[in-house]
């Protein structure tokens, strides 16, 4: 209750200011620059977050001759993905160096504002955003606990779809490559009189580099905009994706110089079966209702109710037991959020007040066989949180920002699960969890377009559904003992144009986490979760582009990272899977008659592999690849034409993103290699 107080007397107090300021100061409208909505959750002229922020365009996303989400955000500052399979179905987020043992939950990746992450230990399928239904991806790097919540720790990815703005426009666009690759994609959006409206739809395959590495998705989706009045507007979108997918297991070095396309095969004295059927399916619904009603000098307020649907299905025959399951996980929630953007005596304050609540059941089947005959045990849970939040700008000065907020949650995980081979594995419990985030920044703007920031932020992650239960086939227990994950975050950058078109940017950071959740022996075979980890994440991320208008532009970026262990018997130890550097560099070259030249170079340092935590293995070796595509983009009339080629790991390196030290109990290592050259070529119109 004194919490939900002081949400009411900040409100009170922001609201009085702002009826009884005397005398505004009218300042001359001056045209904003790139907006974004992510960073503020609302909208919000990019320069003046104190943040690293990046918006890719639905054109660049055209440019790039990219088939998913993955292949355009690998591309930025401090971000890395890894992947079992060779595609997207399941790869894995490094963002800011969280890319441990555990990356799960550690970058919140949205869709349209609702949260696409799992609440157990499982990375998002990236194959259920098709990128021909979006309009724009927002990266925001560094954490928003206070506006977000669980899971904003290294950073917040935005995808947000098209919508319809003026006259109908219709898309459609082919592209097809190596192994197998096609992809297709049509949409229609527009606007008339008060409504706007949007649909497109997608179809995606690729057989695979690996054997049994095949997947396909399918998705399509609609959003409708009415526009009552000035005073308020509504939108409703949906969306639903399938992908189905293989997994072909792991390699030792020794199987990937005789053939690093082979799935895994048998190997019996390692008692490990052949990795010849393993395969899922995933199955996504999402719907977004949207209203805003706004109330002139008083603010406005927006409510977003959201629905997702997962209908997961799993199939491990290679793996021991507990092989086959069927999930079910459901997201209801209800964000409501009131947004006063008014001066104070003259000063430009902004705040946004809100609410998030969740409501996420989960349930989980696990049977003896692929036609499930019998079932082995059954998972029930629900994980319900409310949060709610408060953020205030204050310009001190027209380019002095000050910036700072809080948030409260309470969420309770409560859980059964039926054993019924094992019914010593059963349990039914409940656990609730009190967690708060604050942060302040300081924002300075200087020149046109420069500006500098400084943040400070506490951050926060409730645990997973199976870290803290146990129901996947390695017994049954519910750990009414853990707690959250805490940290700290300092952040400062600047970005700089010493020319017009001529931008730098540099961001340092370091973030301490403490009560990591680390697996903690017993004995020699049995254990269970506690918070007993400390690591450290240091990094800087540097980056730089140049437009000569006409003729070309120069980008490229790189990021240091270097995550640590901070107690412990590996304390000052490297975090495995974490590179230490990664650069990436691009150009692109504007030739006469509509013609693009665009060669990229990417470069990723070495890491230590999954589970050396100790550094005394073999490392994932480093890697540069070398893509270089063409573009054709004429125009005849209203009909837009793109017609592009190009190839990817243009010198066929042969690489691997994701290893594991089983060195240490004896075997070999393990290593997923990673596609060889792959070459793309497509057509997309436009009228």
């Amino acid at each position: 209750m004194k919490k939900v107080l002081f949400f009411v007397l900040w409100l009170s107090f922001i609201s009085v200011l702002s009826v009884h300021a005397q005398n505004p100061k009218e300042d001359e409208p001056a045209k904003m620059g790139e907006v974004v909505v992510t960073a503020t959750r609302d909208a919000q002229e990019a320069r003046k977050t104190p943040a690293n922020v990046t918006v890719i365009t639905a054109e660049e996303i055209s440019l790039s001759g990219a088939t998913t989400v993955v292949e355009i955000l690998e591309k930025l500052e401090s971000i890395q993905f890894r992947t079992y399979s060779g595609n997207a179905s399941q790869a894995m987020i490094d963002m800011r160096g969280f890319g441990g043992d555990n990356p799960y939950g550690k970058t919140l990746v949205m869709l349209d504002g609702r949260r696409l992450n799992r609440s157990d230990m499982a990375s998002i399928n990236w194959l259920s955003m098709p990128i021909h239904m979006i309009e724009r991806i927002e990266i925001v790097r560094g954490p928003g606990s206070v506006l977000y919540g669980d899971a904003a720790i290294g950073g917040v990815i935005n995808v947000i779809p098209k919508k319809g703005k003026s006259k109908p426009v219709v898309n459609a666009s082919a592209l097809a490559g190596s192994y197998g690759l096609h992809n297709e994609r049509i949409g229609v959006i527009g606007a008339t009189d008060k409504w706007t409206y949007a649909v497109t739809g997608e179809n995606n395959f690729l057989s695979g580099y690996r054997d049994r590495s095949k997947y396909s998705a399918q998705g399509g989706g609609f959003d409708v905009g009415y526009a009552a009045h000035d005073l308020f507007n509504v939108s409703l979108g949906a969306s639903i994706s399938r992908a189905d997918y293989q997994l072909p297991g792991a390699l030792t070095k020794a199987q990937m110089r005789e053939d690093r396309r082979q799935y895994q095969p048998a190997m019996p004295l390692y008692w490990m079966n052949a990795n010849d059927d393993n395969d899922g399916r995933d199955k996504h619904t999402n719907i977004n209702l949207g209203m805003k009603s706004f109330w002139g000098p008083s603010g406005q307020m927006e409510v977003n109710v959201t629905y997702g649907r997962k209908d997961l299905q799993s199939n491990w025959p290679s793996w021991y037991s507990y092989k086959y399951s069927d999930t079910k996980a459901d997201t209801y929630g209800i964000s409501p959020k009131y947004i006063l953007d008014k001066e104070i005596f003259g000063f430009h304050n902004k705040v946004v007040i809100g609410v998030d609540y969740y409501n996420e059941p989960y349930k989980k089947d696990i049977f003896n066989d692929r036609e499930r005959t019998y079932q082995l045990s059954a998972a029930n849970f629900t994980r319900e949180s409310l949060g709610y939040y408060i953020r205030d700008e204050f310009s001190l000065l027209k380019s002095l920002i000050l910036s700072a907020g809080c948030r409260f949650e309470q969420t309770k995980i409560k859980g059964t699960n039926v054993d019924f081979s094992m019914p010593s594995n059963s349990f039914d419990n409940e656990k609730n969890f009190s967690a708060e985030a604050y942060e302040a920044g300081v924002t300075w703007l200087w020149g046109k377009k420069s500006k500098s920031f400084i943040k400070y932020a506490t951050i926060y992650r409730i645990p997973f559904l199976d870290e803290i239960a146990s129901f996947n086939g390695f017994g049954g227990s519910f750990l009414t003992t853990l707690e959250q994950e805490k940290g700290t975050s300092l952040e400062v950058g600047a970005e700089y144009y010493p020319l017009e078109n001529f931008k730098l940017g540099i961001t340092l950071f370091r973030i301490d986490m403490q009560d990591e959740i680390e697996y903690v022996y017993t004995s020699f075979y049995t254990g269970y979760n506690q918070n007993v980890g400390k690591t450290r994440h240091d990094g800087a991320e540097i980056s730089a582009s140049y437009l000569w208008q006409k003729y070309l532009k120069v980008y490229g970026n790189l990021t240091y990272h270097k995550a640590t262990f901070e107690n412990g018997i590996n304390e000052k130890k490297e975090m495995p899977l974490v590179p230490n550097r990664i650069i990436n560099a691009g150009l692109e070259i504007y030739l006469p008659y509509n013609v693009t030249l665009k060669p990229e170079i990417r470069h990723v340092g070495d890491a230590y592999l999954s589970g050396d935590n100790n550094n005394n293995a073999e490392k994932i070796e480093s890697l540069t690849l070398l893509n270089i595509y063409v573009h054709y983009k004429p125009t005849f009339g209203r009909l837009n034409l793109t017609a592009f080629a190009g190839v990817e790991n243009l010198t066929d390196t042969m690489y691997s993103s994701f290893g594991i030290d089983y060195a240490q109990y004896g075997m070999d290592n393990f290593y997923y290699p990673m596609p060889g050259r792959t070459l793309k070529t497509g057509i997309s119109f436009e009228f």
